[in-house]
């Protein structure tokens, strides 16, 4: 199977998308692109949608375990000379 990209909508408002998301924090997006953002993450679950944005992104989850394994995993680590 041709694997999909993750779509670039991560502003889904019902509850069940808010809490399988992740905002990542002071990134150096001049940097990191998204497919840089997906491939770290993408360790902790399926990705759903992932959009990048000036100095942060949001990565959208499958189910809310793997938002919360993400933010246990990646919080304060640093990435491009910033910490997360």
């Amino acid at each position: 199977s041709t694997p999909t990209m993750a779509s670039n909508v991560t502003n889904k408002t019902d509850p069940r998308s808010l809490n399988s998301r992740v905002f990542i924090g002071n990134l150096n997006t001049l940097v990191v692109k998204k497919s840089d953002v997906e491939a770290i993450f993408s360790k902790y679950g399926k990705i759903v949608g992932c959009s990048v944005h000036k100095g942060f992104a949001f990565v959208q989850y499958v189910n809310e375990r793997n938002a919360r394994a993400a933010v246990a995993g990646e919080d304060g680590r640093m990435i491009a000379g910033q910490v997360l």
